[in-house]
């Protein structure tokens, strides 16, 4: 996958970029790291500027993160809560608990988004959540916008500062992202103990 999406960037510069960064949102399994690593050191080989790298990635994932907040926000929440109504005794839920998680959402969602976006495979996935929530569009668009600059002026800047030496920054980013994912995992299975704990009594 790597040597694909390099060929894409070598073939067709901004546009390359844009386009993958836009994929990279709708499916994160799709390395951003690699994406912007390699638009940092392009810059040091090429006519590609580092505003220019920078500014057709956060184009990219902003049109990404858009795309998955419509998807979140067609999502019916009465037919959600008919769902759980049906068949949420299998995970001891309740209607109740779903609309408790909007409203959550809608009070601390922005920082949510926010910080996020630093997060691999979350930082776009939270979007979705964001639409569903019904988050007002424009405090979404704007933190989701000023997450992803820093993220992507970080990682590109990195990347021309290191030049050949880029794809080690990937190895260390794969890492950081494998302790992520690590606890997200052990998170999840601690909140979802907790609450269960909390329906039994």
């Amino acid at each position: 996958m790597d040597n694909w999406i390099i060929t894409i960037m070598e073939e067709y510069g901004y546009v390359g970029i844009l386009f993958l960064i836009t994929i990279e949102n709708i499916f994160p399994p799709i390395p951003s790291e690699v994406i912007l690593t390699f638009g940092g050191f392009m810059t040091t080989t090429s006519s590609l500027s580092l505003m220019g790298v920078v500014w057709f990635a956060t184009l990219g994932s902003a049109i990404g993160a858009v795309i998955l907040y419509g998807i979140g926000y067609l999502v019916n929440p009465e037919r959600i809560e008919k769902i759980i109504d049906r068949w949420g005794y299998l995970l001891r839920l309740k209607k109740e608990d779903i609309q408790k998680a909007e409203l959550w959402f809608q009070k601390h969602g922005g920082w949510t988004v926010f910080f996020c976006r630093f997060i691999p495979l979350v930082r776009s996935l939270i979007s979705i959540p964001a639409g569903m929530a019904r988050m007002h569009f424009i405090p979404f668009f704007l933190l989701t916008v000023l997450g992803t600059l820093i993220w992507n002026v970080i990682l590109v800047s990195i990347g021309a500062a290191v030049g050949e030496s880029w794809t080690k920054i990937v190895e260390i980013m794969d890492v950081y992202s494998t302790f992520v994912y690590i606890g997200l995992a052990i998170s999840l299975m601690i909140v979802f103990g907790i609450f269960l704990k909390k329906r039994r009594t």
